[in-house]
């Protein structure tokens, strides 16, 4: 059998995250100028596919904030078909640390990959992360579509990258990248989703834009927050792991 195709990503980074209100989104983005650029993509469409087990442990697990944690997910950037790139991501956040490995693939690869009916077997230990996930956590199946407008930007001079994703939404049907690009939001209509990512720490002239807009760190996952939206309209509580 073919593998799942390259090229491959690997990613480690300290991750922040905040939520803006609209107000505090323009202030925070006409700040920036000087310092930052926006990639050449501009404002994206992504969707992320999540696998979970049957009872949820993955995400079950990841609520309850432990040191260490890891979700799966497939990745498009705008509307996807079966012919055009998708990535295979394992994430993993330790003791404050993010890892991302991805490969690339079609949809239909990245299907029968997930069924068991494909295998990694051309890129080493990105692939073998990956598999061995796979077959330890077994019959991992879709379970969200989260969705988002994201815009990305870049440091000129320097490994820091944050994105601004607007309109946060997800769904737990129509779990397919053909399907419209809709779903349930997430957030308060305007807010957004700052994300600061860095090798290092956050430069000066940043904290201080942070600080002048009142722009607070906090926590949020979107698929953790999806989950739990899913059991409010259910009707059930979170149970803990």
């Amino acid at each position: 059998m073919e593998s799942v195709q390259a090229p491959i990503t690997v990613m480690q980074r300290v991750e922040w995250k905040y939520i803006l209100s609209a107000e505090q989104t323009e202030f925070f983005c006409e700040r920036l100028k000087g310092h930052m650029e926006q990639d050449a993509y501009g404002l994206t469409t992504i969707s992320s596919l999540y696998y979970d087990t049957p009872d949820r442990k993955l995400i079950r697990t990841s609520i309850e904030k432990p040191e260490f944690k890891e979700k799966i997910r497939l990745r498009a950037y705008g509307r996807a078909t079966n012919a055009s790139p998708v990535f295979l991501e394992l994430k993993r956040k330790a003791f404050g640390i993010v890892y991302k490995r991805r490969v690339q693939a079609t949809i239909p690869e990245a299907d029968a990959f997930m069924r068991g009916d494909l295998d990694l077997d051309e890129n080493g230990q990105i692939d073998r992360e990956i598999t061995y996930f796979r077959d330890y956590y077994r019959k991992l199946e879709p379970a969200c579509m989260i969705l988002y407008d994201r815009t990305a930007y870049y440091e000129p001079d320097g490994d820091l990258r944050l994105t601004i994703d607007r309109n946060p939404r997800y769904r737990t049907d129509a779990l397919s990248f053909n399907h419209a690009p809709v779903g349930i939001p997430l957030l308060a209509p305007g807010d957004t989703i700052l994300e600061i990512k860095v090798q290092d720490t956050i430069p000066l002239w940043l904290v201080r834009i942070l600080s002048k807009g009142k722009i607070k760190c906090g926590s949020i996952s979107k698929y953790g927050e999806a989950y739990k939206a899913t059991l409010t309209r259910a009707g059930k509580e979170f149970s803990h792991v």
